[in-house]
């Protein structure tokens, strides 16, 4: 039996620091009237920042241009102008990662706070299924919170991203696997098959809280899920939380995504020491906030995460009160098998336990998949990343960069 430890961890962390913009600024991830605000910087008539916008964003996100001289309907005369005012790069892959059930996981360099200073490192993970890909993206370099169970917990949270930054992660998706309009599939084990896109779905389950940073969220997701450029539904786009309950309601309202609750924990006490967070927004509170989401239904049901941990939280006394508590939600319960890493108190639940806790859950009436682990080979599995990189010399990035490159 695994023991809970004693000692209350830390309820919330502070950015350390905070995003500076380069002095050529990247157009991906603004929204369609901050594009036409730059164009009326570099001197576009009001009668055309409309069109050229339009036009800008077909070349970014169903086409998947890189430089500004692919964007062929647009005239030489602008395309001069945007390119020395502005750029169009995602964040920089310094090293990919390829586990052997297919799963990618991309490591991401982004700019320090001043110019010189060591960059910041995240992680994106693709995985992969025969009719859909799906994207885990990051929000925070670091996190917010500090889950216990959780590696990326354990990591400092550095800043918030922008929604470039973002909707950036969807980009390089897309650029490595090519799914742009045109674009080779590129080979791979278990990626979708042809006429399936290979990055169909997108969830906010990476570095991060996406609560608190929920603007930043907000404007990527809304840029994803634009019907004239990456369109990827609503109904496709999930993201969890740990229970920032003030803006439950933002997300559903603002955003329009389904919902995920990372709960792990059916007592207050237990939760206060799995999620920290739960001292501040309680199990009732949250489950309050998740009764009135806005547009939940059978059709729309939130997905409570539920991490099974061994003598911890899985007793079938367990899986009762969850039930309970969850009654008159409609919901999806995912039993992830805890995924271990270094240093790590906790254990994952026995097969057999996992399996009778799904029982019980599954007699009430809720689909209850156990979440088959991906990526663990690459520690690109639930709750397993936290950049290892992020101590590595100057030298160390540069040969991760090129050992990228040359992919």
């Amino acid at each position: 039996m695994t023991s809970v430890p004693n000692a209350q961890p830390a309820l919330e962390k502070t950015p350390l620091e905070r995003f500076v913009a380069p002095d050529k600024p990247s157009l991906v991830g603004l929204s369609r009237a901050a594009l036409a605000e730059k164009l009326a910087e570099i001197g576009v008539p009001e009668r055309a920042r409309r069109m050229r916008a339009q036009q800008i964003w077909h070349w970014l996100y169903v086409r998947g241009a890189q430089d500004f001289d692919r964007m062929t309907s647009v005239s030489k005369d602008l395309r001069a102008a945007l390119a020395a005012r502005f750029t169009l790069a995602r964040p920089d892959v310094v090293a990919e990662q390829v586990s052997a059930d297919g799963t990618r996981k991309w490591l991401l360099q982004l700019p320090g706070e001043h110019p010189g200073e060591k960059p910041h490192l995240v992680e994106t993970v693709y995985i992969p299924e025969t009719d859909r890909g799906t994207l885990c993206v990051s929000s925070q370099v670091g996190c917010t919170l500090t889950c216990v169970f959780c590696h990326t917990g354990t990591q400092r949270l550095v800043r918030n991203l922008t929604p470039g930054e973002i909707v950036g992660q969807i980009m390089i998706a897309r650029d490595r696997l090519g799914d742009w309009t045109d674009a080779a599939r590129t080979a791979g084990a278990g990626l979708p098959v042809e006429g399936v896109r290979a990055v169909s779905n997108i969830v906010m389950m990476g570095m991060g809280e996406p609560l608190y940073n929920f603007e930043a969220v907000r404007d990527a997701l809304h840029v994803a899920a634009d019907g004239d450029g990456i369109s990827i539904s609503r109904r496709r786009i999930t993201l969890s939380t740990s229970g920032v309950v003030p803006n439950i309601a933002r997300t559903g309202s603002e955003i329009g995504c389904m919902l995920a609750i990372s709960l792990h924990a059916v007592r207050d006490d237990l939760r206060d020491i799995l999620v920290p967070l739960n001292r501040k927004y309680q199990i009732g509170e949250l489950l309050a906030a998740c009764r009135t989401y806005p547009g939940l239904s059978n059709a729309r049901r939130i997905t409570f995460e539920y991490v099974m941990l061994k003598g911890v939280n899985d007793s079938l006394a367990d899986a009762r009160e969850l039930v309970r508590l969850l009654k008159g939600i409609p919901a999806k319960i995912n039993l992830i098998p805890f995924n271990p890493w270094p240093g790590t108190t906790y254990e994952c639940s026995d097969w057999e336990q996992i399996e009778q806790f799904s029982e019980i859950v599954f007699n009430a009436g809720y689909a209850s998949p156990v979440r088959t682990p991906r990526g663990r080979d690459i520690f690109a599995a639930c709750g397993q990343l936290k950049s290892a990189t992020e101590k590595l010399s100057a030298r160390e990035r540069m040969a991760l960069r090129a050992m990228a490159m040359t992919d």
